[in-house]
C-alpha cells in the first residue's frame, strides 16, 4: 500500500473518532512540492504544521479532514 494510501486511511480514521486526542499527521518526511506548496509527507500547508501544536481537538480534526480531502484516491468524491 502506498504512503498516500495509508495517510488517507488514517485521516478517515480520524476524523470517525470524535473522543481521544488526535495523532500528529506528520511522518518525518518535511518538504514542501513547490507547486502545491503541502507537505510531500503529512498533506499538510506549512501554516497547518506551524498551527499543530497550538490546535484543539476540534482544530486537529479539522485539519485531518483537509488532508483526507488532499489526499483522496482520483476518482472518488470528496
Amino acid at each position: 500500500m502506498a504512503a498516500i494510501d495509508r495517510l488517507n486511511r488514517l485521516a478517515l480514521s480520524v476524523i470517525r473518532t470524535e473522543t481521544g486526542a488526535s495523532p500528529s499527521p506528520c511522518v518525518s518526511v518535511c518538504r514542501i512540492h513547490p507547486v502545491s506548496r503541502l507537505c510531500e509527507g503529512c498533506y499538510r500547508t506549512l501554516d497547518e504544521v506551524a498551527a499543530w501544536a497550538q490546535l484543539d481537538d476540534t482544530g486537529k480534526r479539522g485539519v485531518w479532514r483537509l488532508i483526507a480531502q488532499r489526499t483522496m484516491p482520483a476518482g472518488q468524491a470528496r
